[in-house]
C-alpha cells in the first residue's frame, strides 16, 4: 500500500494535464511544451540521471537485455500478427508501438518513488536503449511501405539526450567532479522534465474519445504490453541475467511501463491513424493503473 500510494503523485501531474487542457482548450500548446522538454529539459534530465552513479556492470548489461526482452517479444508479435489483422495500416500500428512503453517520463519517476533516487543511472539508461528501439524498429513498421530505414539511423543522431547521453557517460568514466551548485541545477531541471512530461501526457489523453475507441487494436497492444512482454522480461531476467534484485526489478519495472506518448507523435507524422493510437495509450494507461498493485506485487518479489 505505501508504494502504491507513493505512485499517486505521479498520476496527479497526469491529471493536472488533462484539466488544464480541458479547461484551457486552445491557449495549451502541447507542441510547445514537447519542444521545451525535448530540446532542453529531457537532455537535461538524462544528463543528471547518468552522472549520479559510477559506470559498473549492472550499468552496461541492463540495457542490453532491456533490447533482448524487446526483441525476443517483437518476434512472437511478428509470427501471429498477420492472423489478427485484416488491415495492414493496424497491424502496423501494432508492431510499431506495442512494445514502446513509458520510460523516461512515468518510468523514472516511478522508479525514484519505488527505489529512490539511486534508481535514475538505470531508469535513465534504459530509457536511452528504448529511444533507440524506438527511433528504428518502431519508425520502421510505422512507415515500412514509405520509408529508408538509413534516415531512422541518421534521426537518433538529431535527437538532443543522445548527445547529452553520450557527454554524460565520458563525464561519469573519467570521473569529472560536478560542483555541488551545478548539481542543484541539474536536479532542477531533472524534475521539472518529469513533471513536464507528465502533464504533457495528460493534455493528449483529453483529445482521445471513447466512443470511437478501437477496442480490438487497443486490446491486442494491452495484451502484448502488459502480459507478453512482461512475462518473457521475467524469464529472461530471472533465468539467464545475474544482476542484482534491485537492477533486475528496475529493468522489469521498466518493460511493464505503458505506452509512450511517443507513440502518437510518430503516427502524426507517418499519417497511420494518430486519433486510434492515442486511444490505446489510454487503454493501455487504465490497464497499467488497474494492474499496477500486482506488478508492485511481482517487483517486491524479485527483491526479496
Amino acid at each position: 500500500m505505501e508504494a502504491i500510494l507513493s505512485v499517486l503523485p505521479i498520476y496527479f501531474f497526469i491529471f493536472l494535464g488533462f484539466i488544464a487542457k480541458k479547461k484551457l482548450k486552445t491557449q495549451i500548446d502541447e507542441k510547445s511544451l514537447v519542444l521545451l522538454s525535448l530540446y532542453f529539459f529531457q537532455p537535461i534530465m538524462i544528463f543528471w540521471g547518468l552522472t549520479k552513479e559510477p559506470i559498473n556492470y549492472e550499468f552496461i548489461i541492463s540495457p542490453l537485455f532491456f533490447l533482448i526482452c524487446m526483441g525476443s517479444t517483437l518476434f512472437l508479435m511478428l509470427l501471429y500478427s498477420k492472423f489478427i489483422f485484416s488491415s495492414k495500416t493496424d497491424e502496423n500500428i501494432f508492431l510499431a508501438t506495442a512494445l514502446i512503453g513509458n520510460t523516461g517520463n512515468l518510468g523514472i519517476p516511478l522508479g525514484i518513488a519505488l527505489f529512490g533516487e539511486q534508481s535514475v543511472p538505470y531508469t535513465s539508461i534504459i530509457n536511452i536503449a528504448n529511444i533507440f528501439f524506438m527511433y528504428t524498429i518502431s519508425i520502421y513498421f510505422f512507415a515500412r511501405d514509405k520509408f529508408n530505414f538509413r534516415d531512422s539511423i541518421k534521426s537518433i543522431f538529431k535527437i538532443p539526450v543522445i548527445w547529452f547521453a553520450v557527454f554524460a557517460l565520458l563525464v561519469n568514466y573519467f570521473q569529472v567532479p560536478i560542483p555541488k551548485e551545478f548539481n542543484f541545477a541539474l536536479e532542477m531541471g531533472a524534475y521539472t522534465s518529469l513533471t513536464l512530461q507528465l502533464i504533457i501526457f495528460g493534455t493528449y489523453l483529453y483529445s482521445v474519445k471513447v466512443k470511437a475507441m478501437p477496442w480490438k487494436l487497443s486490446l491486442q497492444i494491452s495484451f502484448v504490453k502488459h502480459i507478453l512482454l512482461p512475462v518473457i522480461s521475467i524469464c529472461i531476467v530471472v533465468y539467464f541475467t545475474n544482476l542484482n534484485s534491485m537492477v533486475a526489478s528496475i529493468l522489469i519495472m521498466e518493460l511493464m511501463m505503458p505506452l509512450a506518448v511517443n507513440n502518437v507523435n510518430f503516427s502524426v507524422v507517418y499519417n497511420t491513424k494518430p486519433s486510434d493510437v492515442a486511444a490505446t495509450i489510454l487503454v493501455s494507461s487504465a490497464i497499467f493503473v488497474g494492474l499496477l498493485h500486482f506488478y508492485i506485487e511481482v517487483i517486491d518479489y524479485i527483491i526479496k
